[in-house]
């Protein structure tokens, strides 16, 4: 029975893993939509802004700014509610209405930037995060894209969350591969206790990584590595799988209508990427990260 809390922040983590079987292949899904928020970052959002806060980084009457696909912002909108931060989250023309709306509906402002192959241009969303926190001393960005305190938030919450969850059983991890928070973070902490499980990277097949630096469009959202960052910890990682936005939005479907499963694109992708590993290595005990809801994509979906 869960307690009575605080606030909601209080109640982020301690997400359900339910089985999931295709044919003769099954894996357990971690409903990380389950959070507040409506998403995993919920977990590496908060633990950003804790820790900016208890080292002077971010003060009362501070403003947050950063950059976001949309769970991200909508993360870091509904802590600054609770605790008293105005925040801007710049957000490209890729995000769904779902997205983009409720960041709004937190009491945060958005500014539109328009979709940019490379995140070093100069009119990407992380870019024009970056001037607006440069012009103003009186705020904070996380900068969830480089900042290695993104996979801390996941290294002392999801990864000691699955080592439970499983009794210590869980044998693979897999999940989707954006800023590279959520497998490092946790990936490096089940290492920790087992070295032998394995832990899976899925990015999307036109990434900046799967295409050798010669990225092309693709529109499931949240995933896929598009930069060099500090925060993908290429050590933990054994192996990465790619998917292409059809099987994707495919096997989202599928995992709606079969399973009771409202899934996002990102999740789709990880579903797609476990049923084909568990086909060819049928592992004892599979975990995967579903990131967020299909709720904030009807939309588009």
């Amino acid at each position: 029975m869960h307690k009575l809390y605080n606030n909601v922040l209080d109640a982020i983590g301690n997400t359900p893993c339910v089985n999931v079987t295709f044919n003769d292949t099954h894996f357990y899904a971690k409903l990380e939509y389950l959070n507040p928020g409506g998403s995993i970052k919920d977990r590496s959002a908060l633990y950003l802004i804790e820790h900016a806060e208890k080292n002077g980084l971010l003060k009362p009457g501070y403003t947050i700014i950063d950059a976001s696909s949309g769970n991200h912002g909508i993360a870091l909108a509904m802590i600054g509610a609770i605790k008293n931060y105005p925040v801007i989250i710049t957000v490209s023309e890729k995000i769904s209405k779902e997205k983009h709306d409720a960041i709004k509906a937190y009491g945060a402002q958005t500014i539109m930037c328009p979709a940019t192959t490379f995140l070093e241009d100069e009119l990407s969303y992380h870019s024009q995060a970056k001037k607006l926190h440069e012009q103003d001393p009186h705020s904070f960005m996380p900068n969830q894209y480089f900042n290695q305190v993104n996979a801390q938030g996941h290294y002392y919450s999801l990864g000691p969350e699955l080592w439970k969850q499983s009794n210590g059983k869980i044998t693979h991890l897999i999940a989707a591969a954006g800023t590279g928070g959520t497998i490092s973070g946790a990936g490096k902490f089940l290492k920790e206790q087992n070295s032998e499980i394995q832990v899976i990277a899925v990015d999307a097949q036109n990434s900046y990584r799967s295409t050798n630096g010669n990225p092309q469009p693709y529109h499931v959202e949240g995933m896929g590595v598009d930069f060099v960052s500090p925060v993908l910890n290429h050590n933990v990682i054994d192996k990465f799988i790619a998917v292409n936005d059809d099987d994707a939005f495919a096997i989202m479907h599928l995992l709606s209508k079969q399973h009771g499963i409202l899934a996002g694109p990102s999740s789709g992708a990880v579903a797609h990427a476990a049923h084909e590993f568990c086909k060819n290595h049928q592992p004892e005990c599979m975990v995967a990260i579903f990131g967020d809801s299909g709720r904030a994509y009807l939309s588009k979906c």
